[in-house]
């Protein structure tokens, strides 16, 4: 039986090297988001929001048109298989 990841940390790499790391509770979360959010604003150089989990109070702006590559990495909180 496939392991199931416990959270998904997607690292956004930005224009001018800055990289960004944001953790998603599941992978339909981030597909919502990147369906929904950020393609629907495709090469835009409007401000849209990345939801940031676990940090309250605190956000992420991003430009999409801004976005050279996104990396989505699986993270399993227990190393014991069963």
């Amino acid at each position: 039986m496939p392991r199931v990841a416990d959270e998904y940390l997607v690292h956004l790499l930005l224009e001018g090297g800055h990289r960004e790391e944001v953790r998603f509770g599941t992978i339909q979360e981030f597909q919502k988001w990147y369906q929904g959010e950020f393609l629907a604003q495709g090469n835009s150089h409007e401000l849209i929001n990345v939801p940031v989990r676990g940090l309250q109070g605190e956000f992420l702006v991003i430009r999409p048109a801004r976005v050279v590559a996104i990396r989505v990495e699986p993270v399993f909180l227990s190393s014991i298989e069963r």
